[in-house]
């Protein structure tokens, strides 16, 4: 079991005196928020939690993950919501990420409710979120959950779906691309989905398009939202996001528009689809994108994770000069990949969370994972009594974050991983001035398994050494540059008693282990 914070890494923090630059005073004033979502992420301070509302707070009574309505359960919802609040606000969470909250697709649906992504229109609330205890529009009530969020000084960043559902495409043809035979084209294997049509055939914009993403701009600012994720945003011209992005950021210039979108992705996901690369996103104006953080478990050698690196600081750099600061979010377990402990256990969770405590990332996390949920779910792709669409059975991806059916609150019983959780995120806010402006240098060691790299800012250094091999243990032996005899090291989190002889440092690493030292440089 790791030893986590150690007192003499507290202490070791108090006498760097490391202050964090997230603000401590509260953003809402006499009832009025000051949205400051776009300054916090160029600083890489922002750490977010991904949430579906319909199971965020689900309650699921007879313990079988599936929210029978017709039996009472009772799905998540805006109001049930706001009950865990302060739960995520105590684990360092100051953003929250809703997946999409627009109405969804019936016909062709996956899943028993119909995919978060298949949008059946931009300009309402998904009625399946609204509290029907209570007289309020659904409308009104995700206002007053992102009233409440924001008492608690945490912003909301809201998913904007880049396909229609095949309701929308018969009720609105013109805004979808269609094949010889006049059929809406179908984006990768994504069934439920119906492909948008940016360009016209003689290159201008599909204005019909434009009109329905503004309508969902003009919601979300309406409801208090501090910025949107935009779906495979690769999959829109950059002349149609400029013009969307410049129009949200005149009513507010801190909304934060977030492309999903990376450096792996060279192609459109499907014919006739438009593709934009991350860079030319960047400059359309978009403040940060995905990268591919999400292939880190696959990454077997460290040239693999230090390009990737390179690549966000250079883009930071780039865009910094312009006074245009732009980052990234560690994107290691989107809802798009599998539980993280089910790639590498606990260990590998754990390394996620503290990997984005000492990167130039905004921390990134899927409800659950603070918990270790595995989201494997009992009524996986069985049939379902009951269905809500014309799918009649439970769709589900495996290991996985279910967003296609009334499904139970995410997490699990793993506190290991909780504390680990809020440990690392308590890191991030107290170092959160040496991520911003440090400089970051990778160490190459004698073991390919072994990944270590620094961080310095002025005199003041953190250096983190982790096994990637989730099998075996590993052991290296790391020169510490510039290292003089009256400067000081710190083991602050780590398993086995690291050796320190001079400006060499042996450490021994279980599998999956990290281990983080600070350093400071006396005079």
């Amino acid at each position: 079991m790791k030893k986590s914070i150690l007192k003499l890494g507290i202490l070791a923090l108090l006498s760097f005196n490391f202050v964090s630059t997230l603000p401590v005073q509260a953003l809402m004033q006499n009832g009025v928020w000051n949205n400051d979502l776009k300054t916090i992420f160029a600083k890489n301070e922002a750490i977010i939690l991904a949430i579906n509302i319909r199971s965020f707070n689900a309650q699921d009574l007879n313990n079988d993950d599936i929210i029978d309505i017709n039996k009472g359960e009772i799905s998540g919802n805006f109001i049930n919501a706001i009950n865990r609040l302060n739960e995520i606000k105590a684990q360092g969470i100051n953003t929250i990420h809703l997946l999409p909250i627009t109405p969804v697709g019936k016909i062709k649906a996956m899943g028993t409710a119909g995919s978060l992504y298949a949008i059946s229109d931009f300009g309402s609330i998904n009625p399946q979120l609204d509290d029907k205890t209570n007289t309020l529009s659904a409308e009104q009530e995700a206002k007053n959950f992102i009233k409440e969020c924001h008492k608690r000084n945490i912003r909301v960043i809201v998913d904007l779906p880049s396909c229609g559902s095949y309701d929308l495409f018969l009720s609105k043809p013109e805004l979808f691309e269609k094949d010889e035979n006049e059929q809406p084209l179908v984006p990768a294997d994504w069934t439920d989905v119906r492909m948008f049509k940016v360009t016209n055939k003689d290159g201008s914009m599909n204005d019909a398009l434009y009109l329905e993403y503004k309508k969902f701009i003009d919601l979300m600012q309406k409801l208090g939202v501090d910025g949107i994720r935009a779906d495979v945003a690769t999959c829109k011209t950059p002349e149609f996001w400029t013009k969307l992005i410049s129009y949200a950021k005149n009513n507010d210039p801190q909304f934060l528009f977030l492309a999903e979108a990376s450096e792996s992705w060279t192609q459109p996901i499907t014919k006739n689809a438009p593709f934009t690369p991350p860079y030319k996103l960047l400059e359309a104006g978009f403040d940060g994108w995905y990268g591919s953080f999400f292939d880190f478990k696959n990454w077997n050698e460290q040239e693999q994770f230090e390009k990737s690196l390179n690549l966000v600081n250079d883009i930071r750099k780039d865009f910094g000069m312009k006074n245009q600061a732009k980052s990234v979010i560690g994107s290691f377990a989107t809802h798009d990949e599998i539980s993280p402990i089910i790639t590498g256990g606990t260990p590998f969770t754990n390394m996620i969370f503290w990997l984005q405590a000492t990167l130039p990332v905004n921390s990134y996390f899927v409800d659950g994972v603070q918990t270790g949920d595995s989201y494997q779910y009992q009524y996986a792709n069985q049939k379902a009594p009951i269905s809500y669409t014309d799918d009649k059975t439970y769709y589900v991806h495996k290991g996985q974050f279910d967003i296609f059916n009334f499904s139970r609150k995410p997490g699990n019983k793993n506190s290991i991983v909780l504390n680990e959780f809020i440990a690392a995120n308590k890191f991030k806010y107290a170092i959160s001035k040496i991520i911003n402006s440090g400089e970051y240098e990778f160490i190459k060691t004698d073991n390919k398994n072994i990944f270590a790299y620094t961080v310095t800012n002025g005199e003041k250094s953190i250096l983190v050494v982790l096994n990637k091999n989730l099998i075996y243990n590993a052991s290296t032996t790391i020169k510490l540059k510039d290292f003089k005899e009256n400067d000081f090291i710190y083991p602050f989190l780590f398993n086995n008693d690291p050796t320190v002889i001079k400006d060499t440092l042996k450490v021994e690493l279980q599998p999956g282990d990290i281990t983080i030292f600070i350093l400071e440089r006396r005079p």
